[in-house]
């Protein structure tokens, strides 16, 4: 079978994993602009597509038979290739419909959904077939029966906001929409962006305690239907959860903090070959952008210049997905730092008493032991804030290998 995605950017994709996965046939990613995707629909030459951003709308014009589903959304996102005729549903429904009620229920809620494009309206639809009491459709730009971002902010009785935008899509992993803080009855947060795995509103969200998924499980559910759909068999959605886990147990950086000197490197190493993830020494990647060691930065630069550069690179990094990331000690001292780190990854702290710490070497804030104490003390609070979970390194190597391990598997569901 001859099938893919076709959008006009398609870094961000897990689908090929997905598909390739589950039904082992060859799927490609084909990013096409405005004119060879006119090109690539009017030839034909593909058995079964998935189409997203932009074309799920332009798409249509191009098929010959609509299922009513896809007739009323106004929107396609799934088409096979029959003897010549395109035939087009759209699987995202039921994806989006899988994880909304797997997480929250809509009945008699005030629902808000952003963005004005296909998902959107994909969204509008699952809203209106779960029995919202009002959908409030918000958008940049555009006249009724959508209201602007400053009118909804104005909405304090909405109770589920739904994303269905690409803001705050890898690499620009740090942007929202909205700040939750004045929806006071927000009940949950849907995003559809999975790339990061944790988008900027979900993290705010987490902040609150509201209730959050992203567009993982809806990415996975959709691509479940679209196989059923392409290959004219019945898959168990009984996988979505499962693969949904274990893409994200794949893709999820694992974060190493802590003082300088409590083993995040060593550490590190070890855990990427037994994770079967890439290592990522941020410090080591500074020094090399930089082509000088940090305790040169710091003199030529000051700390202020270590930090800007410490700062870009950890933007830059938090973008990849299934890595083993050791920081360096102050990495804490920025929050956006840790809201980088945190989007797509979970964070261990490193906890080695300070009498243990390796002093010298080059750390030019930890040349001695009362140098050592004090940042402790300093920093201590700022660890425990942004880590997941704490890990003492105190005993054996392979002890604390074992340890960090063990609460890995615990967190990704293995």
């Amino acid at each position: 079978m001859k099938a893919g995605l076709i959008g006009e950017k398609l870094g961000h994709s897990f689908s090929k994993e997905i598909h390739e996965s589950v039904a082992g046939y060859n799927y490609d990613l084909i990013e096409l602009n405005a004119e060879a995707f006119d090109s690539f629909m009017k030839e034909k030459k593909f058995d079964a597509i998935n189409v997203t951003i932009p074309y799920k709308e332009k798409v249509i014009a191009y098929c010959d038979e609509i299922d009513e589903k896809a007739k009323r959304i106004g929107a396609v996102n799934a088409i096979k290739n029959k003897n010549g005729k395109l035939l087009a549903t759209n699987t995202d429904y039921e994806g989006m419909k899988w994880s909304l009620t797997h997480h929250f229920s809509l009945q008699n809620k005030v629902v808000a959904i952003m963005g004005s494009g296909g998902t959107s309206k994909t969204a509008f639809t699952v809203c209106e077939d779960l029995g919202c009491k009002e959908i409030v459709r918000v958008a940049r730009n555009r006249s009724f029966p959508y209201i602007s971002y400053e009118e909804l902010n104005q909405r304090k009785d909405i109770q589920i906001l739904i994303n269905t935008t690409s803001v705050g899509m890898s690499p620009n992993i740090m942007e929202a929409l909205v700040d939750l803080t004045p929806f006071k009855k927000l009940e949950g947060v849907m995003d559809v962006v999975y790339n990061p795995l944790t988008t900027s509103l979900c993290h705010q969200a987490k902040e609150l305690k509201i209730p959050c998924v992203n567009g993982l499980e809806m990415l996975v559910g959709q691509a479940l239907f679209a196989i059923d759909f392409f290959t004219e068999t019945q898959t168990s959605k009984q996988e979505i959860l499962t693969l949904a886990k274990k893409i994200k147990n794949e893709k999820q950086n694992l974060v190493l903090i802590g003082m300088p000197g409590c083993g995040k490197s060593s550490i590190g190493k070890k855990l990427s070959r037994s994770l079967h993830k890439e290592f990522i020494d941020i410090d080591k990647e500074i020094e090399k952008d930089a082509n000088m060691k940090i305790s040169d930065i710091f003199e030529k630069e000051t700390e202020a210049g270590f930090r800007k550069r410490e700062h870009e690179k950890i933007l830059e990094i938090s973008r990849k997905n299934g890595y083993v990331i050791s920081c360096g000690g102050g990495v804490i001292k920025n929050e956006d730092n840790m809201k980088a780190l945190s989007l797509n990854g979970w964070i261990v702290f490193l906890d080695r008493d300070v009498t243990l710490l390796e002093t010298g070497k080059g750390r030019p804030l930890s040349q001695d032991l009362e140098s050592v104490k004090r940042l402790e003390k300093e920093r201590r609070c700022l660890y425990e804030k942004y880590s997941d979970i704490t890990i003492k390194n105190n005993g054996a190597f392979m002890n604390t290998i074992h340890k960090v391990m063990e609460a890995w598997n615990e967190n990704t569901g293995d």
